[in-house]
């Protein structure tokens, strides 16, 4: 394999042990077994225990979130290797893994989940994070990792009802519902529900977020399973871009206290009905079929404006803006088969499977025409607030202006087809070591009409995307594996919006990742794994040279990463995790959003059977705002978060968490060059979890 010297990178695994918050029974727990998920629905679809999976892959369970206060999809992706956060304008989950910025690459059970907004975690069982290219498990994308929420479905034979109650010091505050009615011997459902209230540190922000998502189980018999689910989604929240960066080329302190936006018209709203169905039947005891169908139906709008320039010297910001619109609907079908057979000595479990996907897309977007301007763009004196709300102000220049959405930007109509088969072979030559050998393939066929210029286009791409891996177990609880895995995006893009210019003849990008790397259970309930790795990127472009040609464009992220979680001893769990990234392009220039360190820990110290407190710190190297020479720079930072929790009695817990506990100002991540997220500022929030 082909490495850097200076690369090493890696994936830690989470053989999860957390805390409880189960309350009926406040003990520590582990996940069912040592397998990816705690049903057989799971990211690599087949149930292999985490040791034997040769990728880089980190989990996070519901307990784990609960006890350290988490609400955010950003907040996960904090304490986690090889990723880091992007700021998604304001109106998105954005995740870099491994140097690859997405905002597709979420899932939900294991199905495409690729719409733009911020995901609510209430109905979640845990968050798997798979890093590396996944195509043949996921399709196109996962480029550079996958994103997987595993849900809480309904249990036969129980009956419970947990609660969670928060609110936080900027006022925010968040109510959770998780319930169980046992309905008989062979069926169960379960209702999660949420309504939060959004508020921050910066000015103009509100919000609100509504999720209620009804499951139902059938056990049909003792070899079938049928899990129903509907849920509905209701977001809406101000959409704040950050604040410019100055002379230095940083975020300039002084604003930190400023939106640069309209108080009226930076908005967010999502209204969705997502439903799913799956269907487990076990054939035998060496076949077992799994059955999925998914559909959502999403209707989403944001209008945001944003700092688009900046003057140091007259203190003046340009303003530019626009309203966007997408309706979308996704069907999607899926079905695999596991099967276990041997071949003389040599054992087998292949996964042979299939998935067709049809999206129907419509988005449109206008932008601003202000009326002294004439185009979008219209220049204002930073001052806090700014002279601009509601459409009308006063410009940099003390003329009153106004503006309205009213030139069209595009208006495209999309309808997606994708067609996909692979297979996957788990081969045991001997007890010490493991194969891994697998394909999938993809149609991948996308027609766009293009309403302002009366414009059809079609293009299809078909593409074979390879996996292999080899794991070696010198004993029972240490493997060493190394892997080759590939994928591919489509001109498209992962929104899939157009294929306007040159596009619809280019080629897909693809992705490749080589990875080497160690799983060591070396204590009970302590787990350590590293990974060294290499992944490049290819793709084409316009050649300057040739209007009618094209160049290879290529770019490189290696690096390592290093994972410890589990218990130190009886009472002290530990997760800490490092992350070293070193990406560039063909020409040598450094990629944006890539730090080259970051380091997470986070320890939780159980002082008595009703006490107990944790302690954790993030920390991030500087990074790049751009992929470009003489790019802005976020600086490096360093937040300090903890915990405290108190069982008033068995069924009840009052619990406090703290983020940003020295108050330091950061920047995280930033869109463009003028569009730093600012960090919040030290923040409390306190709980009451409990059951009846």
């Amino acid at each position: 394999m082909k490495f850097k010297l200076t690369s090493i990178a890696t994936a830690v695994l989470l053989s999860p042990a957390a805390l409880a918050v189960d309350l009926e029974n406040i003990e520590r727990v582990t996940i069912n077994g040592q397998y990816l998920s705690v049903n057989q629905s799971n990211s690599i679809k087949s149930p292999t225990p985490i040791i034997d999976v040769p990728q880089s892959l980190s989990i996070m369970t519901s307990e784990e979130i609960t006890a350290r206060g988490i609400t955010s999809v950003g907040q996960i992706i904090d304490y986690m290797p090889g990723v880091n956060t992007s700021q998604g304008e304001g109106h998105r989950d954005a995740v870099v893994f491994r140097g690859v910025r997405s905002t597709a690459d979420f899932y939900i059970d294991g199905n495409r989940d690729d719409v733009q907004y911020y995901r609510a975690l209430y109905n979640v069982e845990q968050v798997e994070i798979l890093r590396g290219p996944n195509a043949l498990l996921f399709g196109r994308g996962g480029t550079g990792g996958i994103f997987n929420r595993v849900s809480k479905k309904a249990q036969v034979g129980e009956q419970f009802v947990n609660y969670n109650v928060s609110a936080n010091t900027f006022g925010a505050y968040n109510l959770q519902l998780d319930t169980n009615i046992d309905t008989g011997d062979e069926s169960g459902v379960r209702i999660n529900a949420m309504y939060e209230s959004l508020d921050n540190h910066r000015d103009f922000f509100y919000g609100d977020r509504y999720g209620f998502n009804p499951t139902a189980r059938f056990q049909l018999s003792d070899d079938t399973i049928v899990d129903l689910s509907y849920e509905y989604i209701d977001h809406e929240r101000f959409i704040d871009r950050g604040i410019p960066t100055g002379a230095n080329g940083e975020p300039v302190e002084a604003f930190e206290d400023i939106v640069f936006g309209d108080p009226d018209n930076n908005y967010q709203t999502l209204d969705a009905d997502v439903f799913r169905a799956n269907l487990q039947h076990t054939f035998s005891d060496n076949l077992k079929g799994n059955f999925n169908a998914f559909y959502g139906d999403y209707d989403k709008v944001y209008a945001n404006f944003y700092a688009a320039d900046f003057n140091p010297e007259t203190n003046v910001a340009t303003l530019d803006g626009y309203i966007d619109t997408t309706q979308r609907e996704n069907l999607i079908l899926s079905a695999n088969l596991v099967g276990e057979f041997a071949t003389g000595s040599i054992e087998h479990t292949v996964i042979f499977g299939g998935e067709m996907i049809n999206t129907k897309s419509n988005q449109d977007r206008f932008n601003p025409v202000f009326n002294i301007t004439r185009n979008d763009k219209e220049a204002f004196n930073v001052m806090r607030p700014l002279s601009f709300r509601g459409l009308q102000g006063v410009n940099a220049n003390g003329e009153n202006i106004t503006t309205a959405f009213s030139a069209l930007n595009d208006d495209t109509h999309v309808d997606l087809d994708v067609y996909s088969f692979y297979v996957q072979d788990e081969i045991a030559l001997s007890e010490n070591f493991d194969l891994v050998l697998g394909a999938r393939f993809d149609s991948f066929d996308i027609e766009v009409f293009n309403v302002a210029a009366d414009e059809l286009r079609n293009r299809t791409d078909e593409e074979v995307s390879p996996r292999a891996g080899v794991v070696y177990k010198p004993q029972e609880n240490i493997s060493i594996y190394a892997s080759y895995s590939e994928s591919f995006l489509p001109r498209s893009g992962e929104q899939y919006a157009n294929i306007n210019g040159d596009a619809d003849r280019l080629d897909p990008d693809t992705f490749t990742n080589q990875e080497i790397g160690i799983k060591w259970d070396f204590m009970e309930g302590l787990s350590f794994t590293a990974a060294i790795f290499e992944n490049e990127q290819v793709s084409l472009d316009n050649d300057p040279n040739d209007p009618e040609g094209f160049v290879e464009v290529d770019s490189d992220v290696s690096g390592f990463e290093l994972q410890l979680q589990g218990y130190v001893t009886e009472k002290l769990h530990v997760t800490a995790n490092y992350s070293n990234l070193d990406g560039e392009n063909s020409d040598g220039v450094a990629l944006r959003e890539l730090p080259e360190n970051t380091f997470s820990v986070w320890a939780a110290y159980e002082v008595s059977d009703v006490f107990g407190f944790g302690v954790g710190a993030t920390y991030q190297d500087e990074s790049f705002i751009l992929t470009a020479d003489n790019s802005p720079v976020l600086p490096s930072y360093l937040r300090v978060d903890a915990s405290a929790y108190y069982d008033i009695n068995s069924d009840m817990r009052l619990q406090l968490n703290v983020e940003n506990l020295t108050d330091e100002l950061y920047f995280p991540n930033a869109h463009s060059r003028h569009q730093a997220t600012v960090g919040a500022p030290i923040n409390a929030r306190l709980s009451l979890i409990g059951s009846f």
